[in-house]
């Protein structure tokens, strides 16, 4: 489920017989899908689903054999059942509401689409019963697109740790956007570059609203044992008034110059007392906040560079000193790289 950048690379690597003995049998977008019981060549049907998405072919059922309308929906065809795995490599709402579904089929899921375990704490918790009863859910691409963060939190806990204080900046986009800004430039054109580079989505709101941090530190936290709702995280939004109230994309990328000055005063202002801008979510236990942070520029979370994560965790046995992680946090290749290393997982 999803055939854009992540999914069309993961697609890709698939199609090479050494990857993995699995069977392709669907690739669906968001209108398009090619379904074959029997098995789809990952190429070819990628490809067949791009042309669907620009109109080749034009029919209202089909543009080409194999391929239909999406019913828009995670239903899957009746013959896919217990130990198939479904990979949603989507950012999609309505697909994370299935992924309790799916487990409780006896599908194993593997997932970049963080709305499932960092979306309501309801579908979380059903996640995990599902999990916690022998259903397999791979989820390392949802934070760090790949790094081993949940996996670390994990094994701390099942080593009898507790986790006690997470920090990071957990979005690559915006490590990228204020690796090496210093305000002399304005930073719409930054974000300007961040899209066309593919860092950041079409419309950088997304990014830039901290949305994005909230559902990950959500899922880290939820992964150290404490049961964070959405509204328990306090995020401080970079969006202007201007760029909230932009219709769409077109319109927000007008409003980008509303941010210039404001952040433009902060970096100056942080750069005078010889620290660095840095977009950070915080959780200890009973508080939850994300925002920039002006940090100096020897701290754990302000080394690195480009588009790395930095993560550090305190638990019981790292109490004086944290166990930091970092690595590159954005990318279809290493989001891809992730979900094929979950794939084997759930084939083992």
């Amino acid at each position: 489920m999803g055939a854009g950048t992540v999914g069309s690379v993961l697609l890709e690597r698939l199609s090479d017989p050494r990857s993995l003995p699995v069977q392709v049998c669907l690739v669906a977008n968001s209108r398009w899908r090619c379904f074959d019981a029997s098995g789809l060549d990952p190429r070819d049907a990628l490809a067949q689903i791009q042309r669907a998405r620009a109109g080749a072919g034009g029919g209202e059922t089909g543009v080409a054999a194999g391929v239909h309308r999406h019913p828009g929906s995670g239903e899957l065809p009746a013959c896919f059942g217990p130990g198939d795995i479904v990979v949603d490599a989507t950012a999609s709402e309505s697909l994370a509401a299935w992924h309790p579904r799916w487990l409780h089929r006896g599908l194993h899921v593997v997932t970049a689409n963080k709305l499932g375990i960092g979306g309501p704490l309801l579908r979380h918790q059903r996640i995990r019963r599902q999990v916690e009863q022998g259903g397999h859910y791979g989820d390392a691409a949802t934070v760090g697109a790949g790094l081993p963060l949940l996996r670390c939190v994990r094994e701390l806990r099942a080593g009898g740790d507790r986790v006690q204080a997470l920090a990071g900046v957990l979005s690559g986009t915006l490590a990228w956007l204020f690796d090496g800004y210093d305000g002399s430039a304005p930073f719409s054109e930054r974000v300007r570059e961040a899209v066309a580079r593919g860092y950041a989505e079409p419309d950088p709101r997304v990014d830039l609203s901290g949305e994005d941090v909230r559902r990950k530190l959500l899922i880290l936290a939820r992964a150290s044992g404490h049961a964070l709702d959405g509204a328990d995280v306090q995020v401080e939004s970079l969006l202007t008034p201007a760029l909230e109230r932009a219709a769409d994309a077109a319109a927000a990328d007008a409003a980008l110059a509303s941010m210039d000055a404001s952040l433009s005063r902060r970096a100056r202002e942080a750069a005078a007392h010889g620290k660095v801008l840095r977009f950070v979510a915080r959780f200890e236990v009973g508080t939850a906040r994300i925002g920039l942070e002006a940090l100096p520029p020897v701290h754990p979370l302000a080394q690195g560079g480009a588009c790395d994560n930095r993560v550090a965790i305190w638990s019981c046995r790292y109490a004086e000193r944290p166990l930091v992680i970092q690595g590159p946090g954005a990318g279809a290749a290493v989001t891809a790289a992730a979900l094929l290393d979950d794939i084997r997982r759930a084939c083992a």
